[in-house]
């Protein structure tokens, strides 16, 4: 009778645990649900505002930094005075803009970005020409992208020709941190948080849009220097259907360690390597290029990894792109996005037809590449001895930046007002 009772107690007591954790599933995804709604009227831009620049309000530093000599600048060490912030919530959209004093963020513990990486960011430049003129190279693609990223992530959109006046007020302020020579910019950083103040699993209520700068100068100081790598196998960047191709804080982390690894042997990056087949994909955080003679037609091929899921978009991989067909089909060059393995380039070394390759992304504008360490052999990647770059990583890099510093009329150079 005991052991009956009993029994008849547990059962109860289960089918309790059992009702309550329904309830609670229930009230979760209600809660989710409900989160959802809220973001999708958002994104659909019902009753809530995007970005406005004429609202921009603007407290200027009582404290001014002192200026570094350009010499003296490392890349991400030193901030300007200023920094530009806007706020979204769910219910009213983005409030208005403020340009302030550079300052520390006030987050509680549990904001979401920091429990489930709700962040992303873009890398861009601005520049002086000879005139004095402020410059930015292509800010469209980095407003597109980062609309990309954030919508992947379940953060909001926003107007980017807006934002793009934002910024431009924002480094006409501090443009005396931009140094006026060659090779110097101000490296600008937009970056967007959930800053909803949850431990639970959903799409934010609300988030953090801010820019910060910080003044740089040349990649390679003494000039181009060639780099080697490390084919990586044992760890993956980015698959199809994942978020590699997006610019995720996420996506940076999980990389540091291989390329401690790579370092440890001598070498200066990782060469992200993917599937059985061993396709190519990116180098370190640049996109990859290589130029080779086509095995069967003998034609010069500029090669590069298609936009698949596992390469980012980069703006100056699809600057290439561009110039490349413009000035270089002409040529005679073959011009191809299309999946090719580590096998094809070590194939095109040993067979004479390697002509050079090189990395391609905002920080260099193009790395060129010595050699790649594969299979316990050394791939060598068409640099003449005593050469730090081939003509074609030479010749892009040479147009790009005529661009960026307004050598070149540009339909890519934005003028800032």
């Amino acid at each position: 009778m005991l052991q009956q009772r009993s029994s008849s107690l547990a059962l109860a007591l289960s089918s309790s645990l059992r009702r309550s954790l329904l309830l609670q599933t229930s009230s979760s995804t209600q809660r989710c649900r409900r989160a959802y709604s809220i973001h999708a009227d958002a994104s659909s831009g019902a009753k809530i505002q995007d970005i406005d620049p004429t609202k921009l309000s603007i407290t200027k530093t009582t404290t001014p930094k002192s200026l570094l000599p350009p010499e003296e600048l490392i890349f991400g060490r030193n901030f300007t005075d200023h920094m530009l912030s806007l706020e979204w919530t769910a219910s009213q959209g983005w409030l208005p803009a403020r340009i302030t004093p550079y300052q520390n963020l006030s987050l509680d513990p549990a904001t979401c970005v920091f429990h489930y990486a709700f962040e992303c960011f873009e890398g861009m430049k601005a520049y002086k020409d000879k005139s004095g003129h402020i410059r930015l190279f292509r800010p469209d693609k980095n407003m597109a992208r980062l609309n990309k990223s954030s919508a992947r992530i379940a953060l909001p959109t926003f107007d980017g020709d807006a934002l793009i006046d934002l910024i431009g007020k924002f480094v006409k302020l501090d443009e005396r941190f931009i140094p006026q020579a060659r090779g110097y910019s101000l490296y600008l950083r937009p970056t967007m948080i959930g800053t909803q103040r949850t431990l639970g699993v959903g799409p934010p209520a609300s988030a953090l849009l801010f820019v910060i700068a910080s003044p740089v100068g040349p990649y390679y100081p003494t000039g181009f220097k060639a780099v080697s790598l490390e084919a990586t196998d044992y760890a993956v960047r980015a698959w199809p259907g994942g978020v590699g191709d997006k610019k995720l804080g996420a996506n940076y982390a999980p990389c540091i360690v291989p390329q401690m690894q790579a370092a440890s042997r001598g070498f200066h990056q990782n060469l992200w390597l993917f599937g059985e087949e061993e396709y190519v994909t990116e180098v370190g955080t640049m996109n990859l290029f290589a130029a080779v003679k086509n095995k069967e037609t003998g034609q010069n091929e500029l090669l590069t990894a298609p936009l698949d899921g596992t390469i980012l978009e980069g703006v100056t991989r699809d600057s290439i792109l561009g110039l490349a067909r413009e000035r270089l089909e002409p040529q005679g060059w073959k011009i191809t996005e299309r999946k090719f393995t580590m096998k094809e380039l070590a194939d095109a070394a040993d067979e004479g037809r390697m002509i050079e390759v090189f990395g391609a992304g905002t920080a260099a504008v193009v790395s060129p590449v010595r050699k790649i360490s594969w299979r316990n052999r050394m791939v060598e990647c068409g640099l003449e001895e005593g050469k730090e770059a081939g003509a074609i990583a030479q010749q892009m890099k040479d147009w790009i930046e005529g661009i960026q510093y307004g050598d070149e009329d540009h339909t890519w150079s934005h003028k800032v007002l």
